[in-house]
């Protein structure tokens, strides 16, 4: 703890507020509520701090400032909206896009049909759900519309589809069915969504017998079909009690690095579902509080009762704020016995078995990269870790068009954003030794200074695409620039040697090594951007070089339509409108472009 926070410590009082955690550039990294100021933040600064994150968080704090708010449930409101306008990094923040469908039917409509809607609103429409993931709407939705045989056209049509002559449809748009008995057949549909599905399994029985009995046996397997559709929906939704229940499930569970929050709900005692969220809050009591707040501020609270797996400090403020937001009495709890601990703990063994999935996803990704580079140091008896490597290969046709490609990994991942090319200028000819010396003398004056960030960095490690002599030819560059912070390798295709500058035997890594896996995916990547590259400048070249072949284009205005629409094709299928908004493009021109496209369609295909 630092000179400036112990200062601060001193003066926090003994009131609820929110505290906010910064760092030294002043960037917003952790806000908290507390009911005692002056204790939840020494907390902080303790040596027996109880996580990782946590210690990572302390260790980044340069200082810190609060807000004393009238009461408690103040500070609750107040932390959720700083967290929504900071985003700080270790705090949950829910994603915008993170919506669950709903089964929407509009009974104000003669005729409705069953929608998905991702919000409900206060239209009179029956909504149910949500249906979160393992429950699909879209199979619910089929079943439902080939038993109660409801219409599935967007809108009424004219005459009979062919889903009432396969009998998959009451064909209410010629008057097979009127409004009465088509809503009766609705009223079934909202029991069989309510939770009764017993009724359902009855008429598919008897339609699949009646089926066999008229010896319609397609027709009876199509049944039997739907039955087990069912059956796989009711396996799904089952859950150990029969009480008709409407509740919400949030569990936390976290490994003191890693972090999830299981959601599921329950409706008139089905299993709708549940979601695992990863999540970076380093205080799983304090980040539930938050989760749940943000969860309901996207989500309609369509449940009677919110079940959560931790004792929460402001669980009473959450809960007011839940009943103000729903406008009715919603019970928060934490259960220890009974149906509702059983529920829960369902909740708690599905974020513990996620959790255990993404820390062993984590691990092997860990072995395949940071593991990776630690053998590559090792194996190629390198000067330096090598976090940053860059690998390079030329492409060309015969000598022309020459290019050389740039590929970054940073600690064992490509770095996509940090890929550069080059267009060989001063190399004559078939010559891929020089054309390696230009592209690396280029790339590596640019080390310090340079506005290019991927250019600015210097790698720990470059590899060269080839053997003895690319390598040859790069040493000279390095000895010329006097490089000697940067180690340098060259991979060679045919036996996967490795070698190494100023030594003569090659080095033949453990072709099922992780290294191995490494430096060949890295060379790989380098050989696909660099023919990437060429062909792109390739084709780019042959749509200028007969462009100009148009009345009235001449290198610019070629030019200019390229930069304009980017690609060949984009050119071709513009209209004489769109081909006037590219600079220098008259209304003649592009009438004449419209025409050198019509009449060289052998153009066309050789530029494919």
């Amino acid at each position: 703890m630092n000179k400036r926070c112990k200062e601060l410590l001193a003066t926090l009082p003994k009131a609820s507020g929110v505290y906010i955690m910064l760092d030294e550039f002043d960037n917003v990294l952790y806000v908290g509520k507390a009911k005692n100021l002056s204790n939840r933040v020494r907390q902080y600064f303790q040596k027996n701090v109880k996580n990782a994150k946590t210690i990572v968080l302390v260790n980044k704090i340069s200082h810190f400032r609060y807000i004393i708010t009238p009461n408690e449930y103040e500070a609750l409101i107040l932390e959720n909206n700083l967290i929504k306008e900071f985003s700080p990094p270790f705090n949950i923040l829910l994603k915008d896009d993170k919506t669950y469908p709903y089964i929407k039917i509009n009974l104000k409509n003669d005729f409705p049909k069953l929608e998905i809607s991702y919000k409900l609103k206060s239209d009179g429409a029956k909504y149910f759900g949500p249906f979160m993931l393992g429950i699909s709407t879209k199979d619910i939705i089929e079943l439902i519309n080939s038993i109660f045989l409801i219409r599935e056209c967007s809108k009424m049509p004219k005459k009979e589809c062919l889903n009432y002559h396969i009998g998959r449809c009451s064909a209410p748009c010629i008057g097979k069915i009127s409004i009465k008995e088509y809503h009766n057949q609705l009223k079934k549909v909202i029991k069989f969504l309510s939770g009764n599905d017993t009724k359902v399994v009855e008429m598919l029985n008897e339609k699949m017998q009646l089926c066999v009995e008229k010896e319609e046996f397609e027709r009876a397997m199509y049944f039997r079909d739907r039955l087990e559709m069912l059956e796989n929906l009711r396996r799904k939704q089952q859950i150990p009690f029969k009480q008709e229940l409407n509740i919400d499930v949030f569990c936390i569970v976290s490994n003191g690095i890693y972090s999830v929050v299981f959601v599921c709900a329950v409706r008139n005692g089905k299993f709708l579902g549940g979601t695992n969220f990863p999540y970076n809050e380093v205080d799983c009591v304090n980040g539930l509080t938050s989760f749940v707040m943000q969860y309901y501020q996207k989500n309609p609270i369509l449940c009677k009762e919110i079940l959560v797996n931790q004792e929460l400090e402001f669980g009473q403020e959450l809960n007011d704020y839940i009943n103000k937001l729903a406008n009715r009495k919603i019970v928060l709890t934490l259960p220890i016995y009974g149906i509702r601990k059983q529920i829960l703990d369902f909740g708690n063994k599905n974020a513990e078995d996620y959790l255990k999935r993404q820390l062993e996803h984590y691990n092997k990704k860990q072995e395949l990269t940071l593991g990776a580079i630690e053998k590559l140091f090792e194996n190629l008896k390198l000067s330096r870790l090598p976090k940053r490597i860059e690998c390079y290969d030329v492409s060309h046709i015969s000598g022309t068009n020459k290019v050389a490609s740039m590929v970054v990994f940073e600690n064992g991942e490509k770095a996509v954003n940090m890929y550069r090319s080059f267009n060989i200028r001063d190399v004559e000819g078939n010559n891929d030794f020089a054309s390696l010396q230009e592209a690396l003398s280029r790339r590596l004056v640019k080390i310090k200074n340079c506005e290019d960030i991927s250019f600015d960095k210097c790698p720990d490690l470059i590899v060269i695409d080839g053997g003895k002599g690319q390598l040859s030819s790069v040493m000279k560059i390095f000895k010329q620039l006097k490089i000697t912070n940067i180690d340098l390798v060259s991979l060679a295709k045919r036996e996967e040697e490795v070698f190494l500058p100023n030594q003569s035997e090659s080095i033949m890594l453990d072709r099922n090594g992780v290294d191995f896996k490494l430096i060949t995916n890295l060379r790989d990547e380098a050989h696909r951007f660099a023919i990437t590259h060429h062909r792109n400048m390739r084709l780019k070249k042959m749509t200028e070089s007969n462009l100009i072949k148009i009345n009235g284009i001449g290198k610019n205005k070629a030019r200019n339509l390229l930069e304009y629409f980017k690609k060949y094709d984009k050119i071709k299928e513009a209209s004489i409108e769109e081909l006037c908004k590219v600079n220098g493009i008259s209304e003649k021109i592009a009438i004449d472009i419209k025409k050198f496209f019509v009449n060289n369609e052998k153009f066309s295909e050789d530029i494919k």
